[in-house]
């Protein structure tokens, strides 16, 4: 089973989406097997990380933007804007697709994990993340 999921974010940040793909395993039906979720963007990623600790969440996301800046003169691809470069580059260093085993109907996620949508424009967007689950 394969279907596409719309989220809409605000804009530049980690956004969790642990819940909205939860709630594709359990509509599935899936005892156990794999989930693997895809964003279908270029300036976009998907990571796990800790989601109890918002400190954590705000670390991350300071360090891309000291890691990655927008002011380096030397990028080229600057047609769709001073943040578009830096995006494709933060996409990079984080992942497009995350596979995750499913144990008991649920994602086998660690306790203090979540998924994240890496929204890396400051615009707001609408992304689409694929949500492909196999039974075993």
């Amino acid at each position: 089973m394969t279907r596409v999921l719309e989220v809409e974010v605000p804009g530049r940040g980690l956004h969790e989406v642990t819940d909205r793909v939860q709630a594709e395993v359990h509509a599935s039906g899936v005892n156990d097997g794999v989930c693997t979720v895809f964003i279908q963007h270029t300036s976009a990623s998907l990571t796990v990380q800790e989601n109890a600790d918002p400190s954590a969440r705000r670390d991350l996301e300071a360090w891309l933007e000291r890691s990655v800046r927008e002011d380096d003169a030397a990028w080229t691809h600057v047609a769709e804007g001073p943040d578009d470069m830096p995006a494709h580059v933060r996409s990079m260093l984080t992942d497009v697709s995350l596979s995750i085993p499913i144990g008991g109907g649920r994602l086998m996620l660690g306790t203090w994990q979540g998924i994240y949508l890496c929204e890396h424009r400051r615009s707001p967007h609408r992304r689409r993340i694929a949500v492909s689950i196999i039974s075993e």
